[in-house]
């Protein structure tokens, strides 16, 4: 099969021993590697699915995703071998590496785990081997610092003994829709025969088909900057939502209006966290300093979405202030601590910094969320949550994450807070004409 839709690379193609069947390892096994090694698993026999943290593959032995994406059958349906132990990636003729690329306190790039994962596999890659990266990097990075890895560990010559591809991964968590198998997956190899092998590796699982980029450094920088160009529309978006509050017009209203023309992008305002939005920017400016060239318009965004935490809380403040409310006995409630709706991952959410903020006012409110586990959440973020019986009769109630489940009959968020409070509907979940009287409503 073959829906690659740019031709190969124009480099002189190098001789590729590739079995008639690959032998699939998967390296990381979290949101993004965990689906690919299933996606892989229902076509390719002896998959193999590995992860250092030994906790999390015994849950997948067990049949269960830890990250909760996917259910219990569907691990059953499929052959995956899950190990802990790197030797058992001998056999792999195909390795596709998922580990995460995070950001240091500095905002600069940490790659120890992709560098990790490199020694892992280049201590038992066999000659023949291809080895595919999906970590949202920097351009250069799979040839430049994992290749010699790789070389280093296996004592085998890039290009000859083994060869290395890059296909980015493009997984939404919580996203149904927005699958493995129906988005384009971007493939790119170092030489001609190599792109061949990653594309029908790919195309075999990929139903919406592969796009062949003309180098690997080109499908790097094709992952960056599709999330930088998100993040980049959601601060627009958040600016126009900090302009608006100063003229008293409700954010949501505006856009409802613009989105009538046929050419206006439908974002909107929020607290952009995550593993990708916030994160894969810093990849990409990282690297422009290095060629000597001192972004503007991306960490402009980048900080304007930074501070939106504590503008909710600051606001939030002020309302409780102009109700004559005690700051420092008001009781406030915080709904949502997941970076997004409908996951259980707390890891990059913004909305510790509404927390953090509150607490700087001498506010101690109450936090709960309806996904995560209570242990996430002092373990990740040193934080205590709350049952939602101690949601009511706030003074302020922070609707921060608008999970299905907070929709649910007896729940009702707004009705948690007192006649004469405050409800911050974040990401504007509800009309305020729908709302009773007495309250004050604001959203970004």
């Amino acid at each position: 099969m073959n829906r690659s839709t740019t031709s190969a690379p124009a480099s002189a193609p190098k001789t590729v021993s590739a079995p008639e069947e690959e032998t699939i390892a998967v390296v990381g096994l979290g949101y993004v590697g965990l689906p690919v090694a299933v996606g892989m698993a229902r076509h390719f026999d002896g998959v193999i699915g590995f992860d250092i943290n030994e906790e999390k593959v015994a849950a997948m032995r067990n049949g269960r995703d830890p990250s909760g994406e996917l259910a219990g059958e569907v691990l059953d349906d499929v052959e995956i071998d899950f190990t802990t132990e790197a030797e058992d990636l001998a056999d792999a003729t195909f390795f596709i590496v998922t580990v995460p690329t995070p950001i240091d306190e500095n905002n600069v790039p940490n790659l120890s785990f992709l560098r990790a994962a490199s020694r892992s596999v280049g201590k038992v890659v066999q000659p023949g081997a291809v080895v595919v990266f999906e970590s949202t990097v920097y351009p250069g990075v799979t040839e430049e610092v994992c290749g010699p890895i790789l070389e280093e560990e296996s004592g085998l010559e890039q290009g000859e003994g083994f060869t290395v591809g890059y296909s980015p991964e493009r997984i939404n968590p919580g996203d149904e829709e927005h699958t493995l198998e129906n988005i384009v997956k971007v493939v790119s190899g170092e030489d001609e025969a190599t792109l061949d092998r990653v594309a029908d590796v790919y195309d075999t699982v990929v139903d919406a088909g592969v796009h062949r980029a003309p180098s690997i450094r080109v499908a790097e920088a094709a992952k960056v900057i599709e999330n930088a160009q998100r993040d980049l529309n959601i601060a627009f978006m958040n600016e126009l939502a900090l302009i608006f509050d100063r003229l008293d017009l409700r954010t949501k209203e505006v856009l409802e209006a613009a989105n009538t023309k046929w050419n206006f992008l439908p974002f909107h305002p929020g607290l952009v966290g995550g593993h990708c939005i916030g994160v894969d920017p810093h990849y990409l400016t990282t690297k422009a300093e290095e060629a000597d060239y001192h972004p503007q318009v991306i960490l402009s965004g980048r900080r304007i979405n930074d501070n939106m935490g504590r503008f909710v809380a600051q606001k939030t403040v002020k309302l409780l202030i102009q109700n004559n409310v005690a700051i420092h006995e008001a009781r406030v409630g915080v709904l949502g601590l997941t970076f997004k709706e409908d996951v259980e991952d707390v890891r990059n959410s913004r909305v510790p910094e509404v927390v953090a903020e509150l607490q700087e006012h001498a506010i101690t409110p109450r936090i709960h969320d309806p996904m995560a586990s209570a242990e996430s959440i002092r373990r990740e973020l040193g934080l205590e949550v709350h049952p939602l019986s101690d949601m009511q009769d706030l003074d302020a109630l922070i609707y921060a994450v608008p999970h299905t489940a907070y929709r649910q009959d007896g729940i009702n968020p707004p009705e948690r807070v007192r006649d004469g409070g405050v409800f911050i509907d974040v990401k504007s979940a509800y009309d305020p004409k729908d709302l009773r009287d007495g309250l004050t409503y604001w959203s970004l």
